[in-house]
């Protein structure tokens, strides 16, 4: 039998190579960044052209490199960051793997114009396919340039898992953000096809927070500081009432690196229990310091992923951090604790006398309201809801059986606990679940709109301001907001003036809910394309919310308009609306011991 184990080309392995490190535009704009921060720039100008397909281009005013280091760069595993492998747990850079350029210039059209200080001219080297065209001097500023050119070009099949342009431009500008506000000293300057998207200028962490995401910022963040052997930590936290249903501004850094690490960001969002509605998280940007050789950054191509060595007592220092800033700044009366954090393990005083510890409780504690977990009889069913959202949300809706003689409509509805509207059928005991059901029926509406609705002109048009990534998305929505009744028109950089609203009494929150649109839309983005990510949005944020209180008229028009949809079992988002209770499902409930 002839050998069938070939050695790959260089080339075939930088492509596999490539298809790891960078599989979007984003990727390649995060290392090229991170290279520029581990050379030492103090200003870096990121540009871009149609979301990165035709040009990624990284200036930086950093070290430079020399003629043969210039050449070297593009070679894999070439790097100046480590010598040895214990270097890889003693790191201080962003990078260190040295495959970023080899991989990047093996699926692009790669210029690359560098100098350094102390020479008068820098030199240029043209890559393509991952091969090195041409190398000549040139007259350059000192520093690095780097444009990367036609990304994919020579690998169509990834070229074309590439979404369209204001997907791939918000991946890119999650990814400046990320590394914006880990480096508060440096300068930033973002441009999307010639027009400025980011001007940072040197700042402090508060300040680059609010320039990145705007200044509605500066009232809903507490500051956190805490300093021990094992881990420091500073940043912000939201503010109770700024929790959102999405995770888009939850910003976790150790040593400087943008990290995702799902105990942390439990420990962070445990410190909000109770505080917080059901399904809402917190914003936060928390930087942590921890020394080298206690963490392992070398676990994934990307290295958003890493492993503490003393991940507990991390988990617990910053939870306690988050738990003692809600206490001290917040205002809300149902939390209250005791900024000091040691524990007193004196011994008794000579004759002390125990005495037997007060209980306290909460007189308004209702056991009922209480989650409980999945079993049978009435955890069951008081669980039914909630596991639903555990199921898959593209699962075919079963149809509710009803007896076609029964009448769809209760007679009369009531209110429980501010979400269910609940009534009675021949058939057993109609639960709807007021939030899910308004969102299904705005979603249907929304869909089924082809004109433009009736909107209600406001009397004093309402000027709102976003972030530049925000205010971009948004010029993208116009069109469709119009469809709904949102009439909006830019009004200077980054602000939109709306001078007309649907007629639902959305006008005192418009700033919030265009801002919560926007960040569903995003979210909604990444979801299947048979949902239409503004509608999905939109009916979102319009429903009317659990707490809310409804007369009977509305209750009973919710419950009208939710038989009326095409899908009335189901929320757009694939939660279950509502269930009928059958006269023997309630007699085991009421009898299971």
């Amino acid at each position: 039998m002839s050998d069938i184990i070939n050695i790959l080309p260089e080339s075939v392995a930088n492509q596999i190579a490539a298809g790891e490190v960078v599989d979007r535009p984003a990727s390649a704009v995060k290392e090229l960044m991170e290279n520029a921060l581990d050379a030492g720039a103090t200003h870096i100008q990121l540009i871009v052209k149609d979301a990165g397909r035709t040009l990624i281009q990284v200036v930086d005013d950093g070290c430079g490199m020399s003629e043969g280091d210039a050449r070297r760069c593009f070679e894999r595993h070439a790097t100046s960051k480590i010598r040895q492998a214990n270097d890889l747990f003693a790191l201080h850079t962003m990078g260190f793997r040295g495959e970023a350029l080899a991989a990047i210039a093996a699926i692009a059209q790669v210029e690359l114009q560098t100098r350094t200080h102390d020479n008068e001219l820098g030199t240029a080297v043209t890559v393509e396919g991952g091969r090195i065209l041409n190398q000549s001097a040139c007259s350059t500023a000192p520093g690095t340039s780097i444009s990367v050119k036609n990304l994919f070009f020579n690998v169509p099949a990834r070229r074309n898992f590439l979404k369209r342009d204001s997907v791939e431009l918000s991946h890119i500008e999650e990814t400046f953000r990320r590394i914006a506000l880990a480096h508060c000293d440096v300068a930033f300057s973002f441009y999307s096809n010639d027009r400025p998207l980011y001007e940072l200028r040197v700042a402090n962490l508060a300040q680059r927070i609010t320039h990145l995401f705007g200044d509605a910022y500066k009232e809903r963040l507490y500051y956190i500081e805490e300093h021990s052997d094992i881990v420091s930590l500073h940043g912000y936290v939201g503010k109770i009432d700024f929790a959102r249903r999405t995770r888009g501004d939850q910003y976790l850094y150790v040593n400087g690196r943008f990290i995702k690490h799902p105990s942390l960001g439990a420990a962070i969002e445990k410190a909000y229990a109770d505080l917080i509605p059901d399904r809402h998280y917190p914003g936060y940007f928390v930087m942590l310091e921890v020394h080298p050789d206690r963490i392992d950054v070398n676990i994934h191509p990307t290295k958003t992923e890493v492993r503490f060595i003393d991940e507990h007592a991390i988990f617990a220092i910053l939870r306690a951090a988050v738990k003692k800033a809600l206490g001290l700044y917040s205002l809300d009366s149902r939390i209250e604790f005791d900024p000091s954090t040691e524990i007193d393990f004196s011994p008794a005083p000579a004759g002390y006398i125990p005495h037997e510890p007060k209980i306290q409780y909460n007189s308004a504690y209702n056991p009922f309201n209480e989650h409980r977990s999945a079993g049978g009889g009435r955890q069951q069913w008081e669980n039914f809801f909630d596991e639903e959202d555990k199921s898959s949300a593209h699962e075919p809706a079963p149809q509710l059986q009803l007896p076609p003689q029964e009448p769809v409509q209760p007679a009369t509805c009531i209110q429980v606990g501010g979400r269910w509207i609940v009534g009675a059928l021949p058939s057993g005991l109609l639960i709807v679940d007021q939030q899910r059901a308004h969102e299904r029926i705005l979603y249907e509406r929304y869909c089924a709109r082809n004109d433009d609705a009736s909107p209600q002109q406001l009397l004093f048009p309402v000027t709102c301001t976003f972030s530049p990534a925000d205010a971009e998305i948004l010029a993208e929505l116009l069109p469709a907001l119009r469809r709904q009744g949102i009439i909006a028109e830019p009004f200077g950089r980054n602000s939109y003036v709306v001078s007309a609203v649907p007629d639902n009494g959305c006008e005192p929150q418009l700033q919030q809910l265009l801002q919560e649109t926007i960040a569903d839309y995003k979210a909604s983005l990444m979801q299947p394309a048979d949902k239409d990510p503004l509608c999905l949005a939109l009916a979102r944020r319009m429903a009317v919310q659990q707490g809310v209180t409804l007369c009977q008229e509305e209750m009973q028009q919710i419950v009208a308009d939710l038989f009326r949809c095409q899908t009335p079992q189901y929320s757009p988002s694939g939660q279950r609306c509502m269930a009928v209770l059958s006269d023997q499902e309630l007699t085991e409930v009421i009898n299971t011991r």
